[in-house]
């Protein structure tokens, strides 16, 4: 693979982005009580349709219809992680990609063995977490306070490493997000503080690699153009907000008024191919 420069980043975020909205592809979520009702109108904001549905008697109909199966372990209980894996057992039959969010994996027992249950019995796409649970996941020392990221070793690092464990693509979201997979390495510095100081920035970015994974196969490629187009509407709404208050709401509107000359215009990416971890 030859890098992929700002402008050819850019340039593809844009062309998921309008796949999506031309295709509406439906997500299907299995997430948290705490961010749900944000997580489904970030997903409409961005034109694809979700479904938040955990019931195990419905999940493994209810993913047959979608483009993506996202897995959020925000709120855990026994009979929710049985519908994730039966959710990824049929999304895997089908070729539905899942992406994964490992929230809190390091901070107690159940949520890292819990990671690691559905590692094992389901073929993750895309795994995307702050840096102490993808650290954790990796392998590497880290800190974690709740859900809450303290300190970790290099981000670089823990996505490569948590990439090469999932065998698909890894996000690690922080100041600088950084994604990869066996052969590629991208960043992404698009963002900004204010999405740190509301709760859900990250499940809300985990969704949104979900309907770009929907519209783009490469597990890689729609990670970056994800984060990127996220990263982009969070500036976005941080320049019209007084506070984390306001900002809530700015980022759906955010969302909603992204277009390709946004895109272009704001783009801080480059993707190359990976160093070994």
């Amino acid at each position: 693979m030859s890098d992929l420069d700002q402008l050819h980043l850019a340039q593809l975020t844009a062309q998921s982005l309008a796949r999506i909205r031309e295709r509406t592809p439906l997500v299907h979520n299995i997430t948290n009580f705490v961010v749900m009702n944000d997580t489904a109108n970030v997903l409409l904001a961005l034109g694809a349709s979700p479904v938040m549905a955990h019931a195990l008697e419905e999940v493994r109909e209810m993913v047959t219809y979608a483009g993506a199966l996202v897995l959020n372990i925000g709120t855990l209980e026994e009979r929710w992680i049985e519908a994730m894996l039966v959710a990824g057992e049929e999304a895997n039959a089908r070729g539905i990609p899942v992406v994964l969010d490992p929230v809190g994996a390091g901070a107690t027992t159940f949520r890292t063995t819990t990671t690691e249950r559905i590692r094992s019995a389901v073929r993750v796409a895309v795994v995307r977490g702050n840096a102490a649970e993808l650290a954790t996941i990796a392998g590497m020392e880290a800190k974690i306070r709740g859900v809450d990221s303290v300190a970790s070793g290099d981000a670089g690092s823990a996505a490569r490493l948590a990439a090469a464990r999932f065998g698909g693509a890894a996000v690690v979201s922080g100041v600088v997000d950084h994604v990869a997979d066996g052969a590629r390495a991208a960043e992404i510095r698009n963002g900004h503080p204010l999405m740190g100081r509301i709760t859900g920035s990250g499940c809300m970015a985990t969704a949104t690699v979900g309907a770009f994974l929907a519209v783009e196969p490469d597990p890689f490629l729609a990670a970056t153009e994800a984060m990127i187009a996220f990263g982009i509407a969070g500036e976005m709404a941080a320049e019209r907000s007084a506070g984390p208050g306001t900002f809530r709401v700015q980022l759906m509107d955010a969302v909603a008024a992204l277009d390709e000359a946004t895109i272009l215009a704001r783009t801080r990416a480059s993707a190359r191919e990976a160093q070994p971890a």
